[in-house]
């Protein structure tokens, strides 16, 4: 019988969900433009079982894969399981196997040597198929259309690193998938494979280069020639591990490093340009792109680690105030002879996170950005718990060009998951379109997805639609349209 944690982890919003559905025709207030044609998939991890151990931190559940199918003017709800090797290892033992997050020495001797993967990061589409993310591991493939799930995908044995991004990029004139794996050759060491795939699913090529220090690498930027590696002092090692302390612990002595590393199969370490700075927090990136001999990398910046679950390495306690978030720019020159930034400069008032694009315009100079507002000079009133981490209240819109911000507040009792951008037709011009996000309604433990004009979130959702089951928090999640997924009309 499953007995979860009475922790905040497990309780109040955060109690697990492990419901797999299929309604048709949500009800919806609003209206959704029957143009709309594809699907928004999100993934949320949820808990299978109760923890191995006495408590769990949110990122260790199992994947959850939501999709919402819009079509004539209508969304259709479905979700599934990613089931991975670990999924289905626990489903069959009837009880959790593996324990804390990114720590192998917590697990059952039955399942020592076998992918930790929860596959519960990112959900996203590409060459036909569903990518489930997680990266600790490979990416677990699914059917789109059916959301049955295939196993990982080691792109027929070109894939020797261990590991694949949850925040794969694809690039615009090519077409191509461009990915990292950290840890590549094993948990916490600072080898790094860069992937580029071919848009029909192959492997083009798979190069490995070394980091400056192990961390977590979540993110990264792209531009047509490099990769942008931002190395940040989220750090973990085996000693960590053994002590049984959080996978990560922040360091406020270590300093950052920007890496700009060539996009070739022949890539060498010392093609890689580090670029160093003082420490910061950063993890998100809204964008990357080149200006001749520059390097422009918009990402949210804090001054102290967001993550209360990763604790500072020295002890100090959570300081909810640093760990607030700005949009900034980080501009570097390959044509100095110096590793110093040429420049840091904040582009907002507006704390937020989670940053998103038109990703038509992913790598390229670009105009318009959202991400999710932690605005707290509104009211909060967070009956039920909050959905996770800090609160974000508000759906923010930043045009680069103008400097003008447009912001969108969710109520005292609600707060917001990441948004995704659903172009208005493939050739719209950039942010011509909507915003789909998930908005969790705290007090009364259930879901809503809300539609806004991208470039007027101002006026609030153009549609409702009101999910009848509760969303635990996601993480990420993208839009794909209905050609590429098996969903035509």
């Amino acid at each position: 019988m499953s007995h979860f944690p009475q922790t905040p982890s497990f309780t109040g919003f955060n109690t697990p969900s492990r419901i797999e559905a299929d309604i048709a025709d949500l009800a919806h207030e609003g209206h959704i433009p029957p143009e709309i044609n594809g699907a928004f998939y999100r993934v949320q991890p949820d808990p299978q079982f109760p923890p191995r151990l006495e408590d769990d931190i949110a990122f260790n559940g199992d994947g959850m894969i939501t999709r919402f199918h819009f079509h004539d003017g209508q969304c259709d709800f479905r979700q599934r399981w990613a089931k991975t090797d670990k999924w289905k290892l626990e489903n069959e033992a009837g009880k959790a196997l593996f324990g804390a997050y990114r720590n192998p020495l917590t697990d059952d001797e039955s399942v020592k040597g076998k992918i930790r993967s929860t596959a519960n990061t990112n959900a996203f589409v590409f060459g036909g198929k569903l990518w489930a993310m997680k990266e600790d591991s490979p990416a677990l493939l699914m059917d789109p259309a059916s959301m049955e799930s295939f196993g990982f995908e080691k792109f027929g044995g070109k894939m020797t690193g261990e590991t694949f991004t949850a925040h794969p990029k694809i690039d615009p004139k090519t077409g191509n998938m461009v990915a990292i794996g950290y840890a590549a050759s094993g948990l916490c060491t600072d080898d790094v494979t860069l992937y580029e795939i071919s848009p029909t699913g192959e492997m083009l090529y798979e190069a490995w280069f070394k980091v400056p220090y192990y961390c977590m690498m979540h993110d990264f930027g792209m531009t047509e020639d490099y990769l942008i590696l931002h190395i940040v002092p989220s750090i973990g090692s085996w000693e960590r591990l053994e002590k049984g302390l959080p996978h990560f612990g922040f360091d406020t002595t270590m300093p950052v490093y920007l890496g700009i590393i060539p996009r070739r199969a022949d890539l060498k370490q010392e093609d890689i340009r580090w670029f160093k700075r003082d420490n910061c927090f950063a993890s998100h990136v809204m964008n990357a792109w080149q200006e001749g001999s520059k390097i422009h990398f918009d990402i949210p910046e804090a001054k102290n680690n967001m993550f209360p679950f990763f604790p500072d390495v020295h002890g100090a306690p959570f300081n909810g105030q640093e760990a607030m978030s700005y949009l900034t720019r980080w501009t570097v020159d390959l044509a100095s002879n110096s590793d110093a930034f040429e420049s840091v400069t904040q582009l907002t008032q507006t704390a937020g996170e989670f940053p998103r694009i038109d990703d038509r315009f992913v790598g390229q100079p670009y105009r318009h950005g959202w991400m999710l507002e932690m605005d707290y000079r509104r009211p909060v009133d967070l009956k039920g718990g909050s959905a996770g981490g800090l609160l974000m209240n508000c759906l923010c819109h930043i045009d680069h060009q103008t400097g003008k911000e447009q912001h969108w507040w969710c109520g005292p009792v609600s707060s917001l998951q990441e948004p995704c951008f659903i172009p208005r037709s493939p050739d719209a011009p950039e942010g011509d379109g909507w915003i789909v996000q998930v908005c969790n309604r705290l007090e009364e433990h259930r879901s809503d997805l809300l539609l806004f004009e991208a470039l007027d979130i101002e006026k609030g959702p153009i549609a409702t639609v009101n999910i009848p089951i509760r969303l635990r928090f996601g993480l990420h999640g993208n839009w794909a349209n209905a050609d590429q997924i098996g969903l035509a009309a």
